[in-house]
């Protein structure tokens, strides 16, 4: 009887032991489980505030050019919309626009700082400023519009580049238009030697045409679209002579010094082609108020653009024909590979 008893409170002694093994381990798994949970959260936190002090720059204040003519769709849908002002305010940047027509004008404000981003500068302009030196890159495309960029004159025999000899021509220096009237002339082996050219905004362009002192005004966007209401003659546009190609550019240097900022520039860029793309009826009347035009106005000069931001290849090459041309007309002094104009 005592060998039986002494066996059963064995056994029991047994049991209760490996019972109380079990619930010890199970007490460890759980605890490891909340351990390692602890240390994932505080490893997510980690990363949370180090992204949230990744976005955050050392630049104080950013300078966009600004330029709503021809027709700037983007740069005035930015700046209605606040897009800039609210995207970089976030990583603690402020933003401010300087309002440069002239291509000139544009790239030496780029070289000596006043502005780190050229929000439209015409290809006419990179190719200039990176000819004589200047650190300048195009980031990506803002639009091309060869039929948007015309000549206009009150004259309806002028209707040839011979017919221009000696005619007084007024349009901005270093653009598109300035590259149409070159390329123009150069059909009849003219050159700018051959008239009468004086550098003048478009605005002012158009008005000495209304006024009389002009024969001929290079324009596009608005004033190209009023001159045709008013029944002026179009001597030509740049379908077949120029490929009209606007970008944005920066500097080398910016863009490897601030990758936030312009990884940033580039969500804002498609922040401002998706409104458009979505909001199309509300883009036409922003625009149209902007400009002080009808929206019909708007609608149609707006069949005239191209808006996408990627590079192609016909792109490139519409650079390297701008290049060559220049070369040729003398306006660069050295071949250029426009390879060269992007960001390496």
């Amino acid at each position: 009887m005592r060998k039986w008893i002494a066996l059963g409170l064995a056994a029991c002694m047994t049991v209760s032991s490996l019972t109380g093994c079990g619930s010890s381990k199970k007490e460890t798994e759980a605890e490891t489980t909340v351990a390692e949970s602890s240390v994932e959260e505080t490893s997510a936190e980690e990363t949370t505030a180090n992204e949230s002090e990744a976005a955050k720059s050392d630049l104080d204040k950013l300078v966009f050019t600004y330029v709503t003519s021809p027709l700037n769709v983007p740069t005035i849908i930015e700046k209605d919309q606040g897009i800039f002002a609210k995207d970089f305010g976030e990583m603690g940047i402020t933003t401010d626009y300087a309002e440069l027509t002239s291509g000139a004008d544009q790239t030496q404000a780029l070289a000596s700082g006043d502005v780190q981003v050229l929000y439209a500068v015409g290809a006419t302009s990179v190719i200039l400023s990176a000819a004589n030196g200047a650190d300048i890159k195009v980031l990506n495309m803002y639009s091309r519009s060869p039929k948007a960029f015309c000549m206009y004159s009150k004259d309806d025999t002028l209707t040839s580049p011979e017919s221009l000899k000696g005619k007084t021509i007024a349009g901005p220096t270093g653009t598109n238009l300035h590259e149409l009237l070159v390329s123009y002339l150069a059909q009849a082996d003219m050159t700018m030697d051959d008239v009468n050219y004086v550098n003048m905004s478009i605005p002012d362009a158009k008005a000495g045409l209304d006024g009389g002192s002009v024969d001929v005004a290079l324009l596009a966007g608005a004033a190209a679209y009023n001159a045709e209401k008013q029944g002026c003659h179009k001597v030509t546009d740049g379908e077949g002579l120029i490929k009209a190609i606007i970008a944005v550019a920066t500097t080398q240097k910016f863009y490897d010094e601030h990758p936030e900022v312009i990884a940033q520039l580039e969500k804002s860029q498609q922040e401002i082609a998706d409104f458009m793309k979505e909001n199309p009826d509300e883009t036409i009347s922003i625009v149209a108020k902007e400009l002080d035009l009808d929206e019909e106005a708007v609608k149609d000069m707006y069949g005239y653009y191209d808006f996408s931001l990627d590079i192609s290849d016909d792109d490139k090459e519409g650079f390297q024909k701008t290049a060559d041309f220049m070369l040729e007309s003398g306006m660069i002094d050295e071949p250029l590979d426009v390879n060269t104009l992007f960001i390496q």
